[in-house]
């Protein structure tokens, strides 16, 4: 059972997360480039924030069937897992409260010429936060049931 648990964790990683994160760090290009005022082409842009709101809708996949994992495993009090759902929750949120947000605002205004900068910052948060989780998915830090 463990790893049928596991295997939809990592495949609902690459499938829900993927997506997400390419096309979070696609969207501020893609928005300068629809230009401003009436003349906008905003086919690429909203085509990237749908995908971001529909990966990000199915990414809830990946922690849940990471806790049952983990879980099964019986590591769900080890520190490097600990750490991986603060940062899951971090990216989350980044993702929730900043990223499609500021998307969402933008494909609605095009005056602030600074926004995309700032979205860009924060989609390469919530990207680096996922690396980091990767990463501590991989090395497990500590863990005793091995590498």
């Amino acid at each position: 059972m463990t790893k049928f648990l596991l295997s939809v964790h990592v495949l609902a990683a690459i499938i829900a997360i993927g997506p997400v994160t390419v096309a979070a760090s696609m969207f501020p290009a893609a928005i300068r480039h629809a230009g401003t005022g009436a003349g906008r082409d905003l086919a690429v842009p909203r085509s990237l924030h749908r995908i971001c709101r529909v990966y990000a809708a199915l990414g809830i996949v990946v922690p849940v069937f990471g806790l049952a994992t983990a879980n099964s495993l019986g590591v769900l009090g080890d520190p490097w897992l600990l750490t991986s759902i603060a940062l899951t929750a971090a990216a989350a949120a980044v993702l929730v409260l900043a990223v499609l947000p500021r998307q969402r605002l933008l494909l609605a205004t095009a005056d602030d010429t600074r926004a995309p900068a700032r979205l860009a910052m924060f989609t390469g948060l919530f990207n680096i936060l996922w690396a980091v989780v990767t990463v501590l998915m991989i090395v497990r830090p500590g863990s005793t049931t091995g590498a």
